[in-house]
Order: C-alpha cells, then structure tokens, then sequence
C-alpha cells in the first residue's frame, strides 16, 4: 500500500493508517531527513526479524530506532548530563547516537555490546508516524545488498511491496545517511560521516 502524505502538514487520517498497521506487527517504509527508512515496532521480534530477512542482513549489525522525543531516549538508554546536552543542541537531525542500553531494549537488538543507535529525525512525516504509534520504531535504510539506496517511494513500492505493509510517499529524498555517533563514557567519537555537522565534535 503506498500513502502519499504531505511532507510538512502530514494528513492525520493517513499518520494514523500507517500507526495501526505498526500496532497490527507490519512493516511501514516512512521518510526520514536522510533516506527512507524502514521499520516495525520497537518490541516486534517478528517484524524484526523480516527485515533482517529483507535486507539480507547479518544480525550482528544491530538496527537503530526512532523515538519521538528526548524525554523518550532516557526510557531506552543511559543519558548523561553531557550526552542530554549534546543531543538537545542536535535533535531533531540527521544524527544517530550510540548509547548505553536500557534493559528496556530487546536483546535481539543487542548481539554484542549492551549500546543502542537512537535518532529523532528532523521530518514532519517521521516523527507524527512515531508520536501516533506511541512508541519506538526501527529504523534502517531501505537499500538492498549490493545495491543504491533507494530514494523514489514509487520505485520501493515496485520493488518491496511484497515484502512491506505500507509505503509512505513523502517525496524523493536525496540518498544520504545519518551521522553515526558514539557517546558511551561521555566520550564523542564519530562512527560514520554522514548529513550531520561534524564540526561540533
């Protein structure tokens, strides 16, 4: 099913579509301020399980999630006072930061080290999809092994739809990737250059 949804005055009628097939254990392709993302119910083993299977991914490469707020990171990680301030100054943006995991966190999402990626995406679409759902939801980037990332919702239509529950159309995004930063013992190390600043760490 693909939804056209307005890029910033999302229709609530179709947010909320998209947040009960969540709540049914589907699978939603949704914008973020990067590339699209694709993702499931935090707590859905299952869900995680497919896109493990979709994307041909080992799971010793754990996914990270989107949470609506700052208020809601702490419920899944260890937020230091430094790690609080760094993120209020950054959040909502094109960053993912590693932290310390809660016990909250499922294990599946936790195969070596007891850390967590957690964004909060600067995107209308995303972040109304997260706040209707009232929760977390995994977030990976729709691009399959081998392949481009891909960027034109029609396109990840035609080639997941089979396997996906819900496309959102929230236009064609530029195929970019979020900056990946550790924040574990309040030390900021930068795992991967992507669209965030670096110049602040």
């Amino acid at each position: 099913m693909l939804l056209k949804i307005h890029d910033t005055n999302p229709q609530m009628r179709l947010i909320r579509k998209a947040a009960e097939v969540l709540s049914d254990g589907g699978i939603v392709v949704y914008p973020t301020d990067t590339a699209y993302g694709m993702g499931c119910d935090l707590f859905n083993k299952r869900g995680i399980e497919k896109i493990y299977e979709i994307k041909r991914r080992s799971k010793g490469q754990p996914f990270s999630f989107i949470c609506a707020d700052l208020s809601d990171i702490s419920n899944y990680a260890a937020v230091t006072n430094y790690a609080y301030k760094i993120m209020k100054r950054l959040l909502p943006g094109p960053y993912t930061f590693i932290l310390g995991a809660s016990r909250v966190v499922p294990k599946i999402l936790l195969p070596k080290r007891k850390e967590v990626g957690i964004r909060i995406p600067d995107n209308e679409i995303c972040l109304s999809l997260v706040r209707e759902f009232g929760g977390p939801i995994i977030s990976t980037t729709v691009r399959l092994p081998g392949e481009e990332i891909l960027t034109d919702p029609e396109i990840i239509e035609g080639r997941l739809g089979h396997s996906v529950d819900v496309v959102i159309d929230g236009g064609i995004l530029p195929p970019e990737l979020s900056t990946v930063v550790s924040l574990v013992d309040d030390i900021p190390e930068v795992i991967r250059a992507g669209k965030g600043d670096l110049d602040v760490f």
